[in-house]
């Protein structure tokens, strides 16, 4: 079966980090190829997408850019990274993505320029807002008509699109943007390679997020910490108070706390994921407890102990986090206590590749179980129960419209 190993517990099997059947390889490719219009020969005019937040935000909302360019017939710029805020650094978009590559992939599907003509050069784009709203946003109707009247926007995109109403060449333009053209700068890909190459195999890549702003986003608490979690999540809480009594009930069992080092290796030990395992540790600075993880799983390797030369300690943190993002879809396993943006990219990239051993722990089950009141044994057997038919398959991930293929 081509399994690393096989695993038994009880009356129950664990198949981990085992070959996907070949009956399930090519279900993401759920239509034929379907023939995409060329492109008109006048723009409407430019459109910058601005992208904010961590890299995987950006990339994103990038490639939902990209098929707003094409629905618009909007010339594309290349995008501003507003990173600022979030790494407290700058760090540009050919800083993490081969720009050359990018724009030779994208021909066809929508045009793209590096330099803006001589009347618009020393300007800034009109920005269009694409907020938030109730229903579905609809760009023809709000976007459109600021493109013809000023011909050089930018825009982020709204959060209610509906990708699914996109006609074909914009959906074909987005696909082609976050599957095919997003290539990592031959240097940045040098180094995620090299760390790929470092971590023992077979290897299980876990996105585990417990960091301080995570854990005083969440608003909720947590007994047992260290003195020094608890004074970093307290400086981070601002004015996010933690809630209380009843309503801190029902807040941990809708998932809204993020799972703890200890809380994860307890659900990996309930997948029956061997004590052994080789673990690539998919995460940022600033992890606490994670001495809850590694004094059950030994074997756990971080980019800053495969990787110490002085261009390391000098990349920025979205050139990190690229890292992290190469080694994750080219693990041989993939779980996340997360659902996040990173989650999302990286489950629908292994969806596309045919990887499907991809996981995400339940925070929300294992918040019920064990206020149910379940410990040892059966809280192991519920936690496994919850999980068994769990695996990713592209469904729910991101951009799920792509599992097709596009010819120009």
């Amino acid at each position: 079966m081509g399994c690393g190993y096989i695993v038994r517990v009880a009356e129950r099997a664990v198949f981990f980090m085992c070959e996907v059947p070949s009956s399930q390889v090519g279900r993401t490719r759920e239509r034929e190829s379907e023939k995409t219009p060329t492109l008109p020969a006048k723009s409407n005019g430019y459109l910058r997408v601005d992208c904010y937040g961590g890299l995987n935000q950006m990339r994103r909302d990038f490639c939902d850019g990209v098929g707003i360019a094409r629905l618009l017939n909007a010339t594309l710029v290349l995008p501003k990274f507003e990173v600022a805020a979030y790494w407290n650094e700058s760090s540009e978009f050919g800083d993490v993505f081969d720009v050359e590559y990018f724009i030779q992939k994208m021909n066809g599907f929508v045009q793209i320029v590096r330099e803006l003509p001589a009347e618009l050069a020393s300007k800034e784009p009109v920005r269009v807002d694409c907020s938030k709203r109730k229903g579905s946003f609809d760009y023809v109707e709000t976007v459109l008509p600021s493109l013809l009247e000023h011909h050089y926007i930018s825009i982020t995109p709204a959060m209610s699109q509906r990708r699914d109403r996109y006609p074909l060449y914009a959906k074909a333009a987005l696909c082609q943007a976050c599957y095919n053209a997003l290539r990592l700068t031959s240097t940045l890909e040098e180094k995620a390679s090299e760390l790929l190459q470092a971590i023992p195999k077979p290897f299980l890549s876990l996105h585990l997020r417990f960091e301080p702003d995570m854990v005083a986003y969440s608003q909720c608490e947590y007994s047992n910490l260290s003195p020094a979690s608890v004074q970093a999540i307290e400086a981070a809480r601002v004015d996010r108070k933690p809630w209380t009594g009843e309503q801190a009930r029902l807040w941990r069992n809708r998932g809204k706390c993020p799972l703890t080092p200890n809380e994860t290796a307890l659900i990996l030990q309930a997948l029956s994921v061997p004590t052994n395992t080789n673990i690539y540790l998919a995460a940022g600075d600033g992890l606490m407890e994670l001495e809850g993880l590694t004094s059950i799983y030994a074997n756990v390797f971080t980019k800053s102990t495969l990787l110490t030369g002085e261009d390391f300690k000098n990349m920025h943190g979205n050139t990190k986090a690229a890292l992290d993002y190469y080694v994750s879809i080219n693990s041989d396993s993939y779980m996340a206590t997360y659902f996040g943006n990173m989650d999302k990219m990286v489950a629908a990239m292994r969806a596309f590749k045919g990887l499907y051993k991809t996981l995400f722990l339940s925070r929300r089950a294992f918040a019920v179980l064990t206020l149910q009141g379940l410990k040892g044994n059966s809280l192991m057997e519920a936690l496994w129960k919850v999980h068994r038919d769990d695996f990713v398959m592209g469904v729910g991930s991101a951009l799920p419209d792509c599992f097709c293929e596009f010819k120009l």
